[in-house]
């Protein structure tokens, strides 16, 4: 993959099972966004700590990320600007309105940004994963000008999910690439 990625953890961070761990080591042009708290995020310390990361790029990049980070790279985009930011892979968007579904210490990224991403996009989603709705889901890319693709049945599409270097993935990715250049 020659498009240099941001790869963007969510709460608990990406432990050593998860696909964006995997990825992190296979793609040599990929950096990992690394925050202070893991398990109790602060929006604001969190979008600082992702804001320094994209100003440090110097070639055009691809945001990948998953879950709460989703919601995350929203409202990065919502305040920021950075013209090597060139996409984003959006996967297992966490639904942070949702008490139903998202843990309390999540509730600062809420509301979820609604609007048109300045950026292509693609929303990963799975048809049973236990922080989201589908439809919700669909609804959010909708909302952003995201193409949508379903996965099926793969829980959050995380660590669980036992995806290891998400060879699925990296083709959704691939094919995104290709309508980015």
């Amino acid at each position: 993959m020659e498009t240099p990625l941001l790869i963007i953890p969510g709460l608990g961070d990406s432990g050593e099972k998860h696909w964006q761990t995997f990825w992190h080591q296979k793609f040599k042009n990929s950096i990992r966004v690394v925050q202070d708290n893991w398990d109790e995020p602060v929006r604001e310390e969190w979008l600082a700590r992702l804001n320094e990361n994209i100003l440090k790029l110097d070639k055009p990049t691809v945001l990948v990320a998953h879950s709460l980070a989703v919601s995350l790279v929203l409202h990065w985009a919502e305040k920021y600007n950075n013209p090597n930011i060139i996409g984003a892979f959006l996967v297992a968007p966490a639904d942070v309105d949702s008490p139903e579904h998202t843990p309390e210490s999540i509730r600062n990224f809420s509301p979820m940004p609604l609007y048109k991403l300045p950026f292509p996009s693609v929303v990963v989603a799975s048809e049973n994963d236990p922080y989201s709705l589908f439809e919700r889901k669909k609804y959010f890319a909708q909302q952003w000008g995201s193409d949508f693709v379903n996965v099926g049945k793969q829980g959050h599409i995380n660590s669980d999910s036992d995806l290891k270097y998400w060879e699925e993935g990296q083709e959704i990715l691939s094919d995104f690439l290709s309508k980015t250049r």
